[in-house]
């Protein structure tokens, strides 16, 4: 379809006038620069106060009033729109003044990452003297309108294009449901097997175990259905061996190549086995496939869409994410024999562990969509006896851990709404390794000070070496306590001269680090819990773990790090930031340990081995800014995770010491360092595997938005 165009007039706006430049004297350069820029700017006012007479005869609408909604738009950047043109920075003219006159007729773009022929492509023909910014802001509030559940709701046309998809399959791998059944509600066992009914792919099997029911006209219900439909098998136990049992005597009837997993009152979204199919043939050698789920009522009222990230084992470990939609290889199933019992109510999860014993994590696929209703509140086994299903999952973790031989130790989550949750207890190395403690400082001696003083006195690691990095201070007091601490000796002064830049004074400390792990750490953090360390330095010894991250609070109390999240405000962004700090965050996810893209660099552990392969911070490109995002993603490139944990927490008093970037010199640089992360990092920031398409990337709140999820039968439509 062709591209809707926008034909409008585009005025180029007044130059500087070329008399006043022919009088100055030519060897006077300041001055000539000076009139040209009054000759530009008054010219310019007198168009703006043409356009005002205009308006007023009612032939444009108010250009004041325009330049209001521009400078509010949150698609407008300022310190982007002067740096990028330098005509209007000398002109002394309202950014968002000039681009309501001139920039927007002219083409100019309003933000790094919009463009003017972009916003054209979407934006339908506007009338003389509308703003193609403020329509294009306009357009997208609508696509976003009374979207608040962007689960997957396939439309007549869309279904129409998911069977032209199915007929084009060169293979159609057959999928099995199975369903243990003991003594259900009637009608909504009949919803569960008429949603598996409805599926728009038909290559199916339904595969049923009655657990001897004592309702005795379960079986006669199920009989009855099955009569109706070749693809339901049916399989009457005569002794109730509970969940596992019956879930094993269902899979003894499947001929299918892969298993899907239902409980016996839950729902299938139509488009499910559809999507599982598309899942196994675009990635072959997929053994484990799962997807987002939400909970249903009584009424089938949709609610609460979790939208989970790609296979994370930490976060794994501490509760069971995968849960619904859960789909497995046949052979594989066979092969750890099926569940075990004595698991009732985990049984799900301990599979899931064992499993991981035979799988590699690329065989792992993720399905961003919501393809299983979760009925709350009636049958479940584990909403009845949720203890007993707590302490089964615990005893499968723990029988996980103990397969790892890392030692580590399993325990209920201390907290009184997330105690069905896990936490894992890692234990160090023996001997305890060296760490080296890298605090980069700049005058500022109290923030120093209570940094310092908590890793000597408050921090219970003995093992450790403190390394100052002093730039350039002045300040009599912060000189006397550098002295102070030059005499210590566990702590060495080190002294970078010029330019603040972070990545190169960390790299020079870490030259002169004999400790076997790095903490990169800010003078502004202030240690509150002993144990701080430990925990980090645990986790970042752990095979295949890359940097580890603290969970950071403000003075207030309130988060400021509960892990980075990419593609955030365009480059990245903290979870949760500045949210209570006793939130439970995203499904429990601030008291949950779990992998991230990346951890800020205000406090993390790294291993010196792999700060140095990867080459450590960049300090040509990133000198302030973003540079501990780079440094995480490089990790990731070369096959390390990321970890965050909430069990290491500190105070962070965000950028006290280094100050705000209220400079143009300091936003310069940070625009640079922003485009270079968004060139570096093209196609991966706005693509994180730890966050979930469904969720916005206009903050880091976790907020459900219409997916950004391509949709698979999109080529169909």
């Amino acid at each position: 379809m062709a591209k809707p165009s926008i034909k409008r007039s585009k005025p180029k706006s007044p130059k500087p006038s070329s008399i006043a430049a022919k009088a100055l004297p030519s060897d006077d350069e300041v001055v000539r620069q000076g009139l040209a820029r009054q000759a530009y700017q008054v010219t310019h006012r007198l168009a703006w106060h043409s356009r005002l007479i205009d308006a007023a005869l009612g032939l444009v609408d108010s250009r004041i009033a325009l330049a209001r909604k521009v400078r509010r738009s949150p698609l407008f950047d300022t310190v982007y729109y002067l740096t990028q043109n330098p005509d209007v920075a000398a002109s002394n003219m309202d950014a968002a003044e000039h681009y309501a006159s001139f920039g927007d007729l002219e083409a100019r773009d309003p933000n790094a990452l919009l463009s003017h022929e972009a916003m054209r492509a979407v934006v339908p023909p506007l009338p003389a003297g509308a703003n193609l910014m403020l329509a294009y802001e306009a357009w997208l509030a609508a696509q976003h309108a009374g979207k608040t559940n962007p689960a997957t709701r396939a439309t007549a046309i869309d279904n129409e294009a998911i069977g032209r998809h199915i007929e084009s399959l060169t293979t159609r791998p057959r999928i099995a449901v199975v369903m243990p059944v003991y003594n259900p509600d009637h009608r909504f066992l009949k919803r569960a097997v008429a949603s598996v009914q409805r599926q728009l792919y038909d290559n199916w099997e339904l595969c049923i175990a009655d657990d001897a029911s004592t309702d005795k006209q379960v079986v006669p219900l199920l009989q009855s259905l099955a009569a109706i439909d070749p693809r339901i098998k049916l399989v009457a136990r005569p002794k109730n061996g509970h969940i596992a049992a019956a879930t094993n005597s269902a899979l003894a009837l499947v001929k299918a190549d892969f298993v899907a997993f239902m409980d016996q009152d839950d729902l299938l979204h139509e488009t499910a086995l559809y999507e599982v199919a598309v899942a196994t043939m675009q990635n072959p050698a997929a053994r484990l496939i799962y997807s987002d789920h939400d909970i249903v009522d009584a009424k089938d009222r949709r609610s609460e869409p979790y939208f989970k990230p790609d296979f994370n084992i930490e976060l794994l470990l501490g509760q069971n994410f995968i849960n619904h939609l859960t789909v497995v290889e046949t052979a594989l199933l066979r092969k750890v024999g099926g569940l075990r019992s004595g698991f009732e109510g985990s049984q799900d999860y301990d599979l899931l562990l064992h499993l991981l014993r035979e799988i590699k994590p690329e065989q792992i696929v993720h399905i961003p969509a919501v393809l299983y209703h979760w009925r709350r509140g009636h049958s479940s086994f584990s909403e009845r006896w949720q203890d007993e299903a707590a302490a089964a999952a615990r005893r499968a973790i723990q029988e996980y851990l103990d397969w790892q031989g890392e030692g580590a130790k399993v325990v209920a989550l201390d907290h009184p709404k997330l105690n069905t949750f896990t936490r894992v207890i890692r234990v160090l190395p023996k001997p305890e390794p060296k760490v080296s403690v890298i605090i980069p400082t700049r005058n500022k001696p109290k923030l120093l000070e209570t940094c310092v003083e908590g890793l000597l006195i408050k921090t219970e690691y003995n093992n450790l070496e403190i390394i100052i990095v002093d730039n350039d201070s002045d300040e009599p007091e912060a000189l006397a306590l550098l002295k102070r601490y030059a005499e210590n000796p566990r702590i060495r002064v080190l002294h970078y001269r010029g330019k603040f830049n972070y990545s190169a004074i960390n790299n020079a400390a870490v030259r002169e680090a004999k400790g076997k792990f790095l903490v990169l750490l800010n003078n502004d953090i202030e240690v509150i819990h002993s144990d701080w360390l430990k925990v980090m330095v645990a986790e970042a010894a752990r095979k295949g773990v890359g940097a580890v991250g603290a969970k950071l609070f403000y003075p207030d109390g309130r988060l400021q790090h509960a892990g980075v999240i990419t593609g955030i405000g365009g480059v990245a962004g903290h979870a949760l930031h500045a949210g209570p700090g006793q939130s439970l965050g995203y499904f429990g996810s601030t008291f949950l340990t779990r992998a991230f893209s990346a951890v800020t660099a205000a406090c993390l552990v790294v291993e010196r081995k792999k700060y140095l392969e990867v080459g450590g911070l960049d300090e040509k490109n990133l000198a302030v800014a973003y540079n501990d995002v780079d440094f995480c993603l490089r990790l990731r490139e070369a096959g390390y995770r990321n970890v965050w944990t909430p069990f290491a927490r500190l105070v962070h008093h965000e950028s006290l010491s280094r100050g705000p970037e209220d400079t143009i010199q300091k936003q310069i640089r940070s625009r640079a360092e922003r485009r270079y992360m968004e060139k570096r990092w093209r196609g991966v920031l706005a693509h994180d595997p730890f966050y979930n398409p469904n969720l916005t990337l206009d903050h880091a709140g976790y907020g459900v938005v219409p997916t950004r999820r391509p949709k698979p039968w999109a080529a169909f439509l």
